[in-house]
């Protein structure tokens, strides 16, 4: 069912907010991963807020649908939509990375309610989700999971045998979503280590292939839909999107993969999303 003008107009001001918490997050005068995370924030508003099953309340429920933040290093776009949910009080978002913090730069599954895997260790995360979505067939259990992969991270060959197992083993309640926003830490990806054709490689890998502007929530929310829907296969969403969305300063460049923010652009950044 597509979405009306109302629930895109909410999912807008949704991820407004969500990038809001980033910034604040992150704060001027120390490194954050701003790129990675502002170019995901459409795509998770419509994973949190609408698609997946799962309760703030209980999040050890057993038919949650499961998330894997492959990228790890974008938790906290995570972090920021956990907090929005109700998984732990939105004021915890200002304690990001200091000492005694649940909240650090990579996630702590045993300290963050909500968090299924401890990632950013890159290239680990498609495996786990895996194994998580065979578990889910040995156990008979319906839940989808859900994993975001970072364009720069698919250099990694742990990816490749994840990618051929999910497709052997016909993983259909599996749904992974490629952040292609082109860039790496250290600059463009055709550039660093260039892993395209993306689409043809998932393609010949045994995968359902979809591709979609990843800042488009109509586009997000079909896609998604389409890959619940796909049998004897796993589902590859190909979501294009721009690093650093949102953020004027930090758009389509590696200098805020993890940057510092001034004052004066920190100040930018905040008046963005008021």
């Amino acid at each position: 069912m597509s979405l009306t003008n109302t629930q895109i107009s909410e999912f807008e001001k949704t991820a407004k907010k969500l990038r809001y918490n980033i910034i604040k997050m992150i704060g001027p005068g120390v490194p954050g991963h701003i790129g990675g995370s502002c170019s995901i924030i459409e795509l998770i508003t419509i994973l949190y807020f609408h698609k997946m099953r799962h309760d703030p309340l209980n999040p050890k429920w057993s038919f949650r649908d499961r998330l894997v933040f492959s990228k790890g290093h974008a938790a906290i776009a995570q972090y920021s939509a956990l907090a929005e949910c109700g998984y732990f009080p939105i004021e915890e978002l200002g304690t990001l990375k200091q000492l005694g913090s649940i909240l650090q730069g990579h996630p702590d599954m045993l300290r963050v309610p909500g968090i299924e895997a401890n990632t950013g260790s890159l290239g680990q995360g498609l495996s786990i989700s895996c194994g998580i979505a065979l578990a889910a067939r040995l156990d008979k259990m319906d839940f989808r999971v859900y994993c975001i992969l970072g364009d720069g991270e698919i250099a990694e060959g742990q990816i490749w045998e994840a990618s051929m197992a999910a497709s052997y083993y016909k993983l259909d309640n599996l749904t992974v979503i490629l952040d292609k926003n082109s860039i790496q830490a250290t600059g463009p990806i055709i550039e660093r280590f260039d892993t395209n054709p993306h689409k043809e490689k998932w393609l010949a890998n045994g995968w359902h292939v979809i591709e979609i502007d990843g800042h488009d929530f109509s586009e997000i929310e079909a896609a998604l839909t389409l890959s619940g829907q796909i049998k004897e296969k796993p589902s590859m969403i190909i979501a294009h999107t721009v690093k650093g969305k949102g953020v004027p300063f930090a758009e389509n460049t590696s200098a805020f993969h993890n940057g510092i923010m001034s004052q004066e652009q920190y100040d930018e950044a905040v008046k963005a999303f008021l």
